[in-house]
């Protein structure tokens, strides 16, 4: 019976790999498309002025299931790094790596200024913007240290934004706080940034500079746990070792969200524990179904979604907004864009409820992405960035 359950595994991760050019972890792109399709449902629903609460993120402290997707992904960066980069000897590795941030950070300014190209007040913090950044400091990180200095690291930056953030007073404010408008990592971005912030706020970014520090340390909370998997214990072993990290890491969380509060705009130190935590027991519980238990048949939608990630990110960012060019004449003589026109005509006349019409054009956006991507997966089409 193990066997049978092995064997068309087996064949899945040689797949993969021969799709990639090299080893993968089959368990990684896996977590990495779950997260992933869980990222393009919230981004596109149908309605924004009618979403599931658990679709949408905590208004300020607090968090919601939606609040851990994007940390997730950084931690996968993270564990990513530790097997792309494994080969510290090669050349040009940080040449490559340079390059491969800028084409990211490209993309997230790209996506910010689309369609009106309104360089005056374009966006420059952003989500693939923080990937980049990610990206680059854990990787160099990762190449010039040990694992141990990597460990002493995140510590650090996790209690040194804890100090900033809490006892450093506020130019023109007065003492430290946590408010939106007016804690520390706010100022920063109004006096560095001026006005290229998020336009929903206009005075803060939940991508900020002075937050990208905690984000770094959930880039290295990845890659600890990349490291962990590429060492030589048991697989068993190791799948245990990452989910009492798990535990740990959520201890440490609710003991410092005391007073430090759980909050995914300001990326407080507490908020990179939950979500490492929760990461770490995700990754311990796919490594050992798939990668330890052989059970892989269903992970192949999934793995469609994890080896084409940053594709179909920017491409399902990017065809709403084309659409929205679109504009559909209306009876009354207005108009409206051709993404809106489709929710009204396909979705909305079908459902009682506006959260579950909502909810349908999201599921739906995802169906129509999982069927190129698996499309792409079977015609053995990767797009690297």
């Amino acid at each position: 019976m193990e066997q049978t359950a092995i064997s068309p595994g087996h064949h899945l991760n040689s797949d993969v790999n021969r799709l990639t050019g090299k080893t993968r972890l089959l368990s990684l792109d896996t977590f990495r498309g779950l997260t992933v399709a869980a990222m393009i449902l919230v981004n596109n629903p149908g309605d924004w002025g009618h979403i599931y609460a658990p679709l949408e993120h905590a208004h300020w402290h607090g968090w919601t299931p939606t609040d851990l997707i994007f940390p997730f992904f950084l931690f996968i960066v993270g564990v990513s790094i530790s097997y792309a980069l494994q080969d510290k000897t090669r050349d040009g590795l940080v040449g490559k790596i340079v390059k491969r941030s800028l084409i990211l950070f490209s993309l997230g300014l790209f996506l910010n200024l689309f369609p009106k190209f309104d360089f005056v007040t374009v966006r420059i913090p952003g989500v693939l913007p923080r990937i980049a950044l990610v990206y680059l400091a854990s990787s160099l990180i990762y190449l010039r240290t040990t694992t141990r200095t990597q460990g002493w690291l995140m510590g650090s930056l996790l209690i040194g934004y804890w100090l900033l953030m809490s006892f450093v007073p506020v130019p023109d404010f007065g003492p430290a706080n946590l408010e939106p408008a007016t804690n520390l990592g706010a100022w920063l971005d109004r006096t560095v940034l001026g006005g290229h912030l998020w336009k929903t706020s206009k005075t803060w970014d939940p991508e900020g500079l002075l937050s990208t520090l905690p984000a770094i340390a959930t880039g290295l909370s990845g890659i600890l746990a990349g490291t962990l998997l590429r060492s030589t214990r048991p697989e068993a072993e190791k799948a245990v070792w990452l989910f009492v990290a798990g535990c740990l890491s959520l201890l440490g969380s609710y003991v410092w969200s005391g007073f430090f509060p759980i909050n995914k705009s300001l990326w407080t130190s507490s908020f990179v524990l939950l979500t490492s935590g929760l990461a770490l027991q995700a990754l311990a519980l796919c490594y050992w179904l798939i990668d330890v238990r052989g059970y892989r048949n269903w992970t192949k939608p999934f793995v469609a979604f994890g080896v084409n990630a940053i594709t179909v990110f920017f491409l399902s960012g990017l065809i709403p907004r084309i659409l929205n060019l679109i504009r559909v004449p209306q009876p009354d003589g207005s108009d409206i864009g051709a993404k809106e026109w489709m929710y009204q005509t396909f979705f909305v006349p079908y459902f009682e409820s506006p959260y579950n019409a909502s909810l349908a054009g999201a599921l739906t956006f995802v169906l129509i992405w999982f069927v190129i991507l698996y499309w792409m997966y079977q015609k053995k089409i990767i797009i690297k960035v």
